[in-house]
């Protein structure tokens, strides 16, 4: 689409950028002093920029039939809102009464002191001296009608007498003052013009009391209307309608209506397709209201006029005029199609103050903060929109529409979502970005509000606003003791012994149990506290696991938890006399608050620090799965049992592999201590799946187990269920180990079978030959035992001896019962239950109390 000034050119006034509030303020005194701008005081320049209405055709045509006695109203009063254009149109008759070769007298109640007479004025003017009036006492009608009658045609343009009347209120004259001598006057006056065939007499007057000052103002113009009332007749030169018409003359030298017409018939295609067009309003008449107002779109012209226009402070018409001048000097270099309530350039100081002077000045800060500032949230939306929507700043303009439609003199105020599309849509772009935009801008903004599907600025600050505050305030110790209270809420203590940002290492157990300690930032205390309890030396290094926080996802963390803070701190504040509808807010975004604490939580604690052989190895956590909300430690263990690094079962062929490789025999003891005590080695869950482990490799005959006796290995169990104990000579050993002394026990036992020995006699078989597989039943005849009992004592050396005649026999008798009675020495309480009664426990056999 073309740019507008190319279709609808400028004057050039506007183009060079002379755009002082005196080019649009038409004054009737000014013009008659030769001292008025151009355009008002040269008649051709001043009709050439004015649109004719049919009210101001209409009132030029009574007064010219009046003057040319032909008829016609002799009073007129003209009476139209604050800035609608009476004075225009009082110009207009002065312009045009010269042409028709009538005497013109000027009232203007401004530029009168209340020393002057409005009657010593008109005589002044008609005659050049004041001799028949000169007192301020009223002349009467017969004085009025000679001087009048005398000068016809006689047309006298009264302008502002109630700002007059209310100076000449002060002015005592005899019992009563001027003002009250100007209401007779004025009363006189319009009597004679009834009497008069070529007198026109003129007066303009407020049409409602916004232009008043007083109370007394109110009564003298009650007394002016009545007064004026009873011969006039009161004309309006400009109806509503015509508004965009008188713009459009003022401020532009030419529209190409065909490319107009162009323009605006790609807007309705495009509206129609985006479904913008206002609810209720067919297209045809639409497009009626944007050809009148061409370039600006209707709703520019209707939110100035009327809204901004129910201000008191603001001239409607000239108003209007000035402020769109500024738009378009500001849009004169830019390649606008048509000019929406988004392109006022609020950054524009002449724009921005011709809009302040009727909100406040309170609202410049608003503006900044919200709209032009440099990190104003409406320029980080526009920052951060995708590529395609890149400079067309729309969180700007929006934002500008939106304070465009939030203020009136009266109670409408607030723009909806079609409104804003409207506005601030950009061809060809999609609308529905807009209403993605506004959403941006509610969490963004500091002052803007919504209520009833309706958005709009004010001067207090929204939720954001407050919520920015009370997040700059929340105190470090706040944040610690939340974060603090988050962890321990998030830590199920199942899988681990878990210690939160313990001070020093004196707190931590030197045990055999896998602890995970969180620490709130990676430091000295790890290294610390994995070398020492407290003043002695850590065994059990490899049991600890650490926890620490990465330090990216810091600043977003700690902003949630002082959002939730922020939001609890707005809500208990009872001075902020919340709405319900804000309180309602609030505690819906404290919920969702609450959810998404876990979450930035575990982005934060997220670094795993695990003992290796040089120092430590660092494990990501990684980020957290969505809707996915598993306590802490339990994701920690997860994650080290799914990578390896923690051990549930211990796959038989794994200790194999890595501890009888390339030797005869292991202590069990020792491979249970090196993944307790040696960081980097396998770390397994628990003491329970070294046996199940053991238990396994056995059975399958990939080791056996047994005991060192005299430094040798003497498998005890082999392809059959041991009994794990962790003694301090139980060893694992290699499957070939086992097979040979399988070999050489089968051997023993056929020699004890054919020489018929007793099996009383096995327990001479030498050490070397020892294995763990005994005969069965159809090898070794027993004569006659039934039941045996046996009561000895037990050889030093030959303990193990007396454990394989009684797994022997076990596979005779289906009960086999041994007391033990143990003498003449002593064993600390602690050995007695770690090393006696543990053991029994892990072979699942109760020993009682």
């Amino acid at each position: 689409m073309r740019a507008f000034h190319a279709i609808a050119i400028p004057h050039n006034d506007i183009l060079e950028g002379r755009l002082t509030m005196d080019v649009f303020a038409a004054d009737l005194w000014e013009v008659y002093k030769g001292r008025a701008p151009e355009e008002y005081k040269d008649a051709s320049e001043f009709f050439r920029k004015t649109y004719m209405t049919e009210g101001l055709k209409n009132i030029l045509a009574v007064v010219e039939k009046r003057l040319g006695g032909k008829g016609g109203d002799p009073v007129i009063q003209i009476q139209t809102p604050f800035g609608g254009g009476k004075t225009h149109a009082l110009i207009a008759m002065y312009h045009s009464a010269k042409q028709w070769g009538a005497n013109r007298v000027i009232v203007a109640g401004t530029a009168m002191s209340a020393d002057e007479t409005i009657w010593g004025n008109i005589e002044q003017q008609l005659t050049g001296k004041i001799e028949r009036f000169t007192g301020q006492i009223a002349p009467g009608r017969e004085a009025i009608y000679a001087l009048l009658k005398d000068h016809q045609p006689v047309m006298i343009l009264m302008d502002e007498v109630l700002e007059y009347a209310t100076k000449a209120a002060g002015v005592t004259v005899g019992d009563s003052t001027l003002a009250d001598q100007t209401i007779a006057f004025m009363q006189e006056l319009t009597e004679v013009a009834g009497t008069l065939e070529k007198t026109c007499v003129i007066v303009t007057l407020p049409s409602s009391i916004i232009e008043h000052y007083t109370e007394k103002a109110e009564k003298l113009f009650q007394q002016l209307q009545h007064v004026a009332g009873r011969v006039e007749k009161i004309y309006t030169p400009v109806q509503e309608h015509e508004i965009t018409q008188v713009i459009r003359r003022r401020l532009f030298s030419d529209v190409d209506e065909s490319l107009a017409n162009k323009s605006i018939q790609e807007f309705m295609d495009y509206a129609n397709r985006e479904t913008l067009l206002p609810s209720g309003v067919e297209p045809s008449e639409y497009r009626i209201r944007f050809q009148a107002s061409y370039p600006f779109l209707p709703e520019v012209v209707d939110v100035l006029y009327h809204r901004w226009g129910s201000f008191s402070s603001f001239q409607r018409t000239r108003g209007v005029l000035r402020l769109l001048s500024l738009v378009l000097y500001s849009l004169k270099d830019t390649n606008v199609p048509y000019i929406t309530l988004a392109d006022f350039d609020l950054s524009d100081q002449e724009i921005e103050r011709e809009l302040i002077k009727h909100i406040g000045n309170e609202f410049d800060s608003v503006i900044a903060a919200d709209i032009i500032g440099s990190s104003a949230g409406s320029k980080t939306i526009d920052r951060e929109l995708g590529k395609a929507y890149q400079g067309l700043k729309l969180g700007t303009r929006t934002a500008t529409a939106i304070f465009m439609y939030s203020f009136s003199g009266g109670i409408e105020k607030g723009a909806g979502l079609g409104e804003i599309k409207r506005n601030g849509a950009v061809l060809p772009h999609p609308s529905s970005v807009v209403a993605e935009v506004i959403e941006k801008l509610k969490n963004k903004l500091f002052y803007l509000q919504t209520q009833t599907d309706k958005y709009f600025f004010t001067n207090q600050p929204n939720i954001n606003r407050m919520l920015f505050v009370k997040m700059d305030n929340v105190r470090v110790a706040e944040l610690t003791e939340v974060e603090h209270d988050l962890l321990k809420k998030n830590i199920s203590g199942q899988k681990f012994q878990v210690y939160v940002w313990p001070k020093d290492s004196s707190g931590i157990p030197d045990d055999q149990n896998l602890k995970l300690i969180i620490l709130g930032e990676e430091n000295n205390l790890m290294k610390d506290i994995l070398e020492n309890k407290a003043m002695t030396p850590r065994v059990n290094r490899n049991t600890v696991i650490f926890l620490v926080p990465n330090e990216a996802e810091r600043p977003g963390f700690q902003i949630t938890i002082r959002k939730y803070l922020a939001y609890n701190k707005i809500l208990d504040d009872e001075g902020l006399n919340l709405t319900e509808e804000q309180r309602k807010e609030i505690k819906t975004e404290i919920r969702k608050l609450e959810d998404r604490l876990y979450e930035a939580l575990r982005r934060y604690y997220r670094q795993i620090f695990l003992p290796s052989k040089l120092d430590f190895r660092e494990v990501d956590l990684g980020v957290p799965t969505y809707g996915e909300k598993q306590k802490i430690d339990d994701e920690v263990y997860d994650k080290l049992r799914l990578g390896g690094e923690i051990l549930e079962i211990i796959a038989p062929l794994v200790v194999k592999e890595k501890y009888l490789k390339d030797r005869d025999f292991v202590l069990t003891k020792q491979l249970y201590a090196a993944g307790l005590n040696t960081p980097g080695e396998i770390r397994v869950a628990s003491k329970d799946a070294w046996v199940k482990g053991i238990e396994e490799g056995v059975k399958q005959g990939l080791f056996g187990l047994g005991e060192l006796e005299d430094g040798n290995p003497r498998c005890r169990f082999f392809k059959e269920a041991p009994s794990v104990s962790f003694a301090e000579s139980e060893i694992l050993i290699s499957d070939e180990v086992c097979k040979r002394q399988k070999e050489a026990l089968n051997i023993e036992v056929q020699n004890i079978h054919e020489s018929g020995k007793a099996i009383e006699s096995v327990s001479s078989i030498e050490p070397s030959s020892t294995a763990i597989e005994q005969p069965s039943s159809q090898q070794v005849a027993v004569k006659g035992h039934k039941e045996i009992e046996l009561n000895f004592e037990v050889p030093t050396g030959k303990a193990f001896d007396v454990a394989r005649v009684l797994n022997y026999l076990r596979t005779k008798f289906s009960k086999v019962k041994v007391v033990i009675s143990a003498k003449d020495g002593q064993i600390s309480e602690q050995d007695y239950e770690d090393k006696v009664k543990e053991a029994f426990k892990q072979m699942g056999i109760d020993i009682g109390d």
